[in-house]
């Protein structure tokens, strides 16, 4: 029965993910561990407040922004515009790592943008149920080779039950932070809704499905960041190796683990982490263009059905401009001036998401039986204060 739950999750877990979870574990060992686990819980909380608003208004998320103003459609086409260039280079070139590494007869770039291509025709000619069932055979996989890889280095159950008790290494604040506000996706998270009706649930009865669901997923993502975190804390804490930055650190890893259990088990990591990144892929190419394409309609005055979105020319057009424009990216380092407004867009994202969620979900556009109770409500407020910190010093970084 589970289905829209795995896909956010599948998604929301990039290479990203990965690379965090394995600095934490290698800069402070199991001291982290909570944080990984209250990122996710945030997660839940609001991928939650997202599927009960499309349930229980019969209207999307966007169907809400619009009440809140024009001023929502404007944010919206400028972030999706600029954050659809750069990350589709981005994840191409994640996914392309990976296979470039177990494939070495290609380049990385070459790896890239098949991928990328490969991508494009599955979602552009495929619908949801299919997609959902190659989601799930992506979790499968990844669950396989990641969490095999965290029982092969034999962790240490006492420290690591100790890490779910906060603590604050020094140095660690933002860091910390960042490892709440980076696990399991960002702008994913507005198209679980999309995913939810996809799948057939369209009612209030739906709800307590659709929480189920939701968990699920997020126990999943639990357990990726978790089996990652053993990893660093394990094979690298207490040790000189200094991880690469970005997506290259997991080739670090790949080193290690050739070195120390052999290059089976080097091999296995490979193909968990192309697993990762390609259905991440998958995710964002399908979910965004999903978003776009109601986002067309809802200023043509349309009210689609997902299965009409999904047909519709925007999406294909946002699928064409996450997939080919952003190509010549993979041969160039990322020009700055797009990496700086995509930073300080993106950091803006995920507080405006929570900050419309809390609005929404509590006024009467929501029906009483279904608004945010005191614990919708915490979880919602203390992802805006986490993601505002966040927005506040990612600007910071970027224009101080």
């Amino acid at each position: 029965m589970v289905g829209p739950g795995i896909v956010v999750a599948v998604t929301g877990v990039g290479a990203g993910d990965l690379v965090a979870t394995l600095v934490a574990g290698n800069r402070f060992g199991y001291a982290l561990m909570w944080a990984a686990v209250l990122g996710c819980v945030l997660k839940i909380a609001m991928s939650e407040a997202v599927g009960r608003w499309h349930l229980a208004t019969g209207t999307t998320i966007f169907e809400g922004w619009r009440e809140l103003g024009r001023w929502t459609f404007v944010y919206f086409l400028i972030y999706v515009v600029i954050w659809g260039y750069v990350y589709g280079a981005t994840a191409m070139s994640s996914t392309g790592l990976a296979l470039a590494a177990l494939f070495p007869g290609l380049s990385l770039q070459t790896w890239a943008i098949i991928s990328g291509a490969a991508g494009f025709l599955f979602v552009a000619f495929n619908r949801y149920a299919l997609f959902e069932r190659v989601m799930k055979f992506f979790i499968g996989l990844m669950f396989v080779t990641v969490v095999t890889l965290a029982v092969l280095v034999a962790p240490n159950i006492g420290n690591a039950l100790g890490g779910l008790v906060p603590t604050l290494p020094e140095g660690a604040a933002i860091y910390t932070l960042g490892l709440i506000g980076g696990v399991g996706g960002t702008i994913t998270l507005a198209s679980y809704g999309y995913w939810v009706n996809a799948k057939g649930w369209r009612t209030p009865a739906w709800i307590p499905m659709m929480r189920f669901d939701n968990r699920i997923g997020y126990i999943t993502t639990g357990i990726f960041v978790i089996a990652m975190m053993i990893v660093g804390a394990e094979l690298l804490h207490n040790t000189n190796i200094a991880l690469s930055g970005g997506d290259r650190g997991l080739l670090d890893l790949d080193e290690v683990l050739r070195e120390r259990l052999g290059p089976f088990v080097a091999n296995m990591f490979l193909v968990g982490f192309a697993a990762t990144t390609f259905s991440s892929i998958l995710g964002v190419w399908n979910g965004v263009s999903l978003l776009f394409a109601d986002f067309v309609a809802r200023i043509r005055g349309q009210n689609p059905e997902e299965e009409e979105l999904e047909r519709s020319w925007a999406f294909k057009a946002y699928l064409f401009w996450l997939t080919f424009p952003p190509i010549p990216l993979l041969f160039l380092d990322r020009p700055f001036a797009l990496v700086v407004a995509f930073g300080a867009l993106g950091a803006f994202f995920m507080p405006f998401l929570a900050i419309t969620l809390l609005w929404l979900l509590n006024s009467r556009r929501t029906p009483a039986e279904w608004r945010s109770g005191w614990v919708s409500n915490g979880l919602l407020v203390l992802a805006t204060v986490l993601f505002l910190v966040l927005a506040a010093n990612e600007l910071e970084r970027f224009f101080g």
